[in-house]
């Protein structure tokens, strides 16, 4: 290696390159730290990206990975030997990798392998449940980073407590908050609200996409049970993500869901304009971990659907409460948010908008 070889960032879905946009221009503003952008291919929905990008200005990825459509574990080891390939390529100074998604996992391996420093944003991040496959990917890619780079305190303490040495550990901050602090004068410009006929706070807004909930009949019958209900007090907007349409019309609950005049379906959406939706919600129902902060920031009622979560600030501190898959929880938070009874919350330290500086300012003194 020398001076000038590259920071190899590497990201393949929506949530990984929220987090590294913010990173992204923090880098080219600085200048003086040569860095490649690889897209793992993960996600490859154009529909999905193509707009994504253009409104968070990211740069066209310098590497781009063929997508591969065969199995997860399959596609796993895809991305592993295409990134040993880049790796051996590129002979970059460090691997980064962000969140907790199967490219985090894989192209960490493929880093340790080549014996080329890793590091990893969003470290230490735990919902106790390894039911949960971005649980296993976060402990994981924690056990073998070289750089724990982590969102506070609590974070961190997860991290001591596995072993971690302190002098690997680097309090950095929430990198999300970074993007909607940059991105909220375009969010407020949005006119999503206008084209979609729904008033401020005169609606709810939904998105469900985890395993958990939409693999199997019983968790998904049971969310969307509770959706009809609410949608007969207050119009439910519903984003379906690809899989989850997938899976409502395995199990025959697509046409049901058509049929409910308080329901509004339609497809995923760019991220000023949901960034706009949940803004101006009444109430959010999410099994996102990106949309429970989102909430928070807001002050918006965010009802988590999912019994657990790896982001445990947003209820201790902010405005979301878990609910997991249970109808009865579900309506019975709904009411209570729809009367006001909910606690106003508060921002979580370094949720400041500025961990893209912090990790910039942690890369300079790499050398």
């Amino acid at each position: 290696m020398t001076s000038r070889s590259p920071i190899l960032i590497v990201a393949g879905t929506r949530p990984n390159f929220i987090k590294v946009a913010p990173l992204l221009h923090a880098l080219r503003q600085h200048g003086g730290l040569p860095f490649r952008l690889v897209h793992s291919g993960q996600h490859h929905d154009e529909n999905l990206f193509d707009i994504f990008f253009r409104e968070l200005h990211i740069p066209p990825p310098d590497e781009v990975l063929e997508p591969f459509q065969g199995s997860t574990m399959e596609r796993f080891g895809r991305i592993m030997v295409e990134m040993e390939r880049l790796i051996q390529g590129m002979s970059p100074r460090l691997v980064f990798v962000v969140g907790d998604v199967d490219t985090t996992l894989a192209a960490a391996l493929a880093a340790v392998k080549c014996k080329v420093p890793l590091a990893h944003l969003e470290a230490g991040l735990r919902s106790g449940d390894r039911r949960m496959p971005e649980e296993v990917n976060r402990i994981m890619t924690d056990a073998v980073a070289d750089h724990l780079l982590s969102t506070g305190t609590r974070a961190t303490s997860h991290l001591l407590a596995e072993g971690q040495p302190r002098e690997r550990i680097v309090e950095v901050g929430n990198i999300m908050i970074d993007t909607l602090h940059r991105m909220q004068g375009a969010i407020d410009r949005s006119i999503v609200l206008k084209q979609l006929g729904l008033p401020p706070r005169g609606y709810a807004l939904l998105t469900l996409h985890r395993p958990g909930n939409v693999d199997e009949v019983g968790p998904l019958s049971r969310l969307m049970e509770a959706t009809a209900t609410l949608s007969r007090q207050l119009p439910v907007l519903f984003p379906v993500h690809p899989r989850t349409r997938k899976m409502l019309e395995h199990f025959g609950l697509w046409e049901q869901l058509q049929l409910l005049p308080g329901l509004r379906l339609c497809g995923p959406l760019g991220y000023l304009d949901f960034g706009r939706l949940v803004r101006d919600a009444r109430l959010v129902l999410t099994d996102s971990g990106g949309v429970q902060e989102e909430t928070t920031v807001y002050g918006i009622p965010c009802i988590t659907l999912r019994d657990t979560t790896e982001r445990p600030e947003t209820v201790e501190l902010g405005t979301s409460r878990l609910a997991a898959d249970d109808t009865h929880r579900i309506l019975e938070l709904a009411s209570q948010a729809l009367a006001g009874d909910w606690p106003q919350g508060s921002i979580p330290p370094l949720w400041d908008g500025r961990t893209a500086e912090r990790v910039v300012a942690w890369m300079e003194q790499l050398d």
